[in-house]
């Protein structure tokens, strides 16, 4: 994790940071310069989180290779919104894959540039949470295995989003949706199923995994360029928040991520060959109820007979991730 010695007090004035900065020390997304990698016309959301995500971490690569990059893009809301026929708001070398394939597919990409030994051309995969840790994760895994020189952006807003919000491997405990109905004693989605997928990366022992948020935007460029320096597989795995999916306010969305990270419910790390080198300490501690009550997919846990014991669970998971990664400052606060 970079050493932040940059910090801000100008709060309520419409002074921005950046431009007290030297030009350098800016983040790629206030550089007037910047590669632009997905550009106006798209069709996201208003408030998409996905469409920030793809953004930032794209331009990010583009810096760190000087825009020699190509991207293979899974089928999924990024892909839908961003090129509809005959249109497109992508501003590289595009590609457009199936569902389940997008890593298998860089990695032909991959393997075709070696070929021509152009060594100067990276290539990224991206696709969101269910054509990542569902239906490509075996392409996934085998990309990991072969340690193929790839790095794979997973952009999680935790549902299949762009076909009726359907769960997901990566919807969390508790949540409506479409298929996980807020009925019965357990409503929602159901404890103890869906996978960790930075976990599972880290399992592999590949030269890089970290996760991240659209709530910290030099945290994510970092993690990109760090990323950028390694060769072999690498795996990105970034938090965005969907308006849509979630039932929550298109001007929640930066909010919610910043939320998801202080509760502990989404750990943010970096691991080398296994390994975690460094975690993103929280800030200002917060209970999950602070995050849950923005989401019309929870309000079912604060009806007129609140679901306390829910709650509860979804508060304990959110803890266990505190005491494993080791997520709290000595001045952090005191538990929720």
């Amino acid at each position: 994790m970079p050493v932040q010695t940059i910090k801000f007090y100008q709060t309520g004035s419409f002074a921005v940071g950046n431009r007290l900065l030297d030009p350098e020390a800016r983040s790629v997304q206030a550089d007037p310069n910047r590669a632009n990698s997905i550009t106006c016309g798209h069709r996201a959301c208003q408030g998409c989180g996905e469409a920030l995500g793809a953004r930032y971490a794209l331009d990010a690569a583009m810096r760190a290779t000087g825009n020699q990059l190509i991207a293979v893009n899974a089928t999924g809301c990024l892909e839908v919104f961003s090129t509809p026929y005959p249109e497109t708001s992508w501003r590289l070398a595009w590609l457009h894959s199936l569902f389940g394939n997008a890593p298998a597919v860089a990695t032909g990409v991959a393997a075709a540039l070696k070929a021509k030994g152009r060594t100067d051309i990276r290539v990224v995969g991206q696709g969101g949470d269910g054509g990542t840790v569902d239906i490509g994760f075996a392409c996934l895994s085998g990309m990991f295995e072969r340690n193929d020189d790839v790095l794979y952006l997973c952009y999680d807003n935790q549902a299949y989003m762009n076909t009726g919000v359907q769960r997901s491997g990566a919807t969390p405990a508790a949540a409506r949706t479409a298929t996980t109905q807020a009925v019965g004693p357990e409503p929602g989605n159901a404890f103890g199923q869906g996978k960790n997928a930075a976990l599972i990366a880290m399992a592999h022992e590949i030269p890089y995994v970290a996760t991240a948020t659209v709530a910290d935007l030099r945290d994510l460029e970092y993690k990109v360029q760090r990323a950028m320096e390694f060769h072999g597989a690498r795996y990105l795995h970034v938090l965005v928040p969907c308006p849509l999916g979630w039932a929550a306010s298109a001007g929640d969305t930066i909010r919610l991520a910043r939320l998801a990270k202080e509760s502990g419910l989404f750990p943010v790390l970096e691991a080398e060959r296994g390994e975690i080198t460094a975690v993103s300490r929280i800030r200002h501690r917060v209970p999950v109820e602070e995050y849950l009550k923005l989401q019309g997919r929870y309000a079912h846990l604060f009806g007129e007979t609140p679901r306390q014991d829910v709650i509860d669970r979804i508060q304990a998971g959110a803890d266990r991730n505190i005491r494993r990664f080791g997520l709290l400052d000595e001045n952090t606060g005191t538990k929720p």
